[in-house]
């Protein structure tokens, strides 16, 4: 994996809010931010052909405009264009085999088409080999339009476990975001009670109290190496008695990051995700990283 956070730009402003997330992050870690722009109709690249007959000039100045706002806020950040003739969810996929992380525009549940953000985010999401980040407009790592904006608010990294099989990817992405960026992390652990859990007057405290006790314990073992690793994270866990899905979309109201994991597929990958995933992705306000993890 190369040290270059990539981002996917259709021109979009959900796609310059990636962007300019993208920026923040990449100069945080110290990597090297890549603008992709993919179209199959992309053309070689003409040598002294006037503006109004380059077929390649709207393609062109997606990738220079972002690139050039990017600089101005980061001049000290590593910033490369790269136009692909190609597919754009082909592009993305094999720059996602590249790259710390993907970055791509999101716009929830609103109805709207997009190049990349309509039929190419979710089987990207579902489909990459590391890390996918989809930020909405107005999610952006900074605030206003000038170079010298003001970075926004940050808040914390919030992760979403399971207590059984491996999280390991999932919890280093979470780590080590919550370390460059200097916020606390926030696991939380969601699970609908069982019928057991039941009595006619209502819910049963005792076995409420069980279940809480026995998750912490689980989640107390999972954090404890990365709590280790990572002396300087303030790490803080929760547990909810409810959806798992519902649990992680309440968590993550005024986080800076929420992280969610899928599972790695071998085979023909799915075209769809988790429910926990699905929700965040739809109804997270803040930016949703999907980590893949065995």
């Amino acid at each position: 994996m190369e040290s270059v956070v990539t981002v996917g730009l259709d021109g979009s402003p959900e796609s310059l809010a990636a962007a300019r997330w993208a920026a923040d992050e990449a100069e945080r870690r110290k990597l090297t931010l890549r603008l992709l722009h993919a179209w199959p109709l992309l053309l070689p690249e003409p040598a002294h052909v006037p503006a109004e007959m380059d077929q390649n000039y709207w393609a062109r100045r997606i990738v220079h405009k972002a690139r050039a706002e990017l600089q101005r806020r980061h001049p000290g950040l590593s910033v490369v264009g790269s136009l692909v003739a190609d597919d754009a969810e082909h592009a993305l996929l094999k720059a996602a085999s590249e790259s710390a992380m993907i970055v791509l525009g999101s716009r929830g549940l609103v109805p709207v088409e997009s190049y990349f953000l309509g039929d190419i985010s979710m089987p990207v999401v579902a489909r990459a080999d590391g890390p996918v980040v989809l930020v909405r407009a107005g999610t952006g790592g900074t605030s206003g339009e000038g170079p010298q904006a003001a970075p926004a608010v940050e808040g914390g990294v919030v992760v979403a476990l399971k207590l059984h099989g491996s999280c390991d990817d999932l919890l280093e992405f979470a780590f080590g975001t919550a370390v460059a960026r200097g916020v606390p992390l926030r696991a939380v652990h969601g699970q609908t009670l069982p019928v057991a859990a039941y009595a006619p007057w209502g819910v049963d405290h005792d076995v409420t109290e069980e279940i809480t006790q026995d998750a912490r314990k689980h989640l107390d073992l999972i954090l404890r190496p990365w709590r280790d690793r990572f002396p300087l994270v303030e790490v803080n866990d929760s547990i909810a008695l409810e959806s798992p899905a519902k649990a992680v979309v309440r968590a993550a109201h005024g986080a800076g990051l929420l992280v969610v994991g899928r599972r790695k597929h071998h085979l023909a990958p799915p075209s769809h995700l988790g429910p926990v995933a699905q929700a965040a992705i739809h109804h997270a306000h803040c930016p949703v990283a999907v980590v893949p993890h065995t």
